[in-house]
């Protein structure tokens, strides 16, 4: 694999940054990911922190070198970062679980797979043109919204990452790659203040080197004082100017057993070896009771 990457976290106007995102790879296989803890609710940077921790861990216990089936990782994956989260909360005896959106995708055997729950999006922008993104779980994106939720924020999200329910995801791929292609991740700050044409025409006319600042800074420039965090990663697959930059990055050369990351991983044990749907439920259970429990000792 040939690509080249380009990550950037700014604060904005908020009081702390909640936004996590990364990436790691092995000599097959690519993941990048990213998380925004959702505010309204604790300790949001956790809730993105530990999905990061979660996802890179598995990543790298089955990437060796290639995962054996993306989309089931991708899906475990994002479940077992909610049970994460949910678990932490549990530990701490906490009324209210932190949460986050998360969007992750894969390149391997030169195509493309994603996952995404929430509103931290993904573009994919092919010679200039934006092929494709994700479509948000909130009400605003919703076809057919029902007549009773029409007074409700559109813009409220119905799933997340923490939530006492299970989380609703969806998945795309396999995207076959071509050269010069380019996939961004990103949190809200970027897209809800620049349009989507906008970010996919200076994706597509620069290097992700150069185009990921630029658009993080237009985006503060014009929310202003009270723009919200803007976290960004982005990849150039194959691209042979962009490979020639710093963040030019060949596996072809490394051996099978190397893992590379910037997501502090976390200890693989403190994973669940086997995650389904009881655990999940058990997690739920736990969240609710602790609920229960807070607010008998308040009555």
């Amino acid at each position: 694999m040939k690509f080249s990457v380009f990550q950037i976290s700014r604060r904005g106007g908020r009081e702390k940054n909640e936004d996590r995102m990364g990436y790691c790879y092995t000599r097959e296989s690519g993941l990048f990911v990213l998380a925004d803890g959702m505010g309204g609710h604790p300790e949001g940077e956790v809730a993105a922190q530990i999905a990061l921790q979660t996802v890179a861990s598995m990543f790298q216990r089955q990437a060796r070198p290639q995962l054996p089936d993306v989309q089931e990782f991708l899906s475990s994956a994002l479940l077992a970062a909610h049970h994460q989260i949910l678990r932490y909360a549990s530990d701490k005896g906490m009324l209210d679980s932190p949460r986050t959106t998360l969007v992750a995708a894969v390149v391997q055997g030169g195509s493309a797979h994603w996952i995404h729950c929430g509103d931290s999006r993904l573009y994919m922008v092919r010679a200039g043109q934006l092929l494709t993104r994700t479509r948000d779980h909130s009400y605003l994106e919703l076809r057919n919204v029902p007549t009773a939720l029409e007074r409700v924020n559109r813009n409220v999200l119905f799933t997340c990452l923490g939530s006492p329910t299970k989380p609703i995801y969806d998945m795309t791929g396999p995207v076959l790659l071509e050269q010069g292609d380019r996939i961004l991740l990103c949190s809200d700050g970027l897209w809800g203040t620049l349009g989507d044409e906008e970010i996919a025409q200076q994706l597509g006319a620069e290097p992700v080197s150069q185009a990921v600042p630029e658009l993080v800074e237009r985006a503060l420039r014009k929310a202003g004082e009270g723009s919200d965090n803007v976290t960004v990663v982005a990849m150039d697959w194959e691209t042979p100017d962009a490979f020639e930059s710093t963040q030019g990055i060949s596996t072809e050369s490394i051996g099978d057993d190397v893992f590379a990351s910037t997501i502090q991983a976390g200890p693989l044990d403190a994973l669940v070896d086997d995650l389904d749907d009881a655990a999940i439920e058990r997690s739920i259970a736990e969240i609710n009771e602790a609920i229960r429990r807070s607010a008998a000792k308040k009555g």
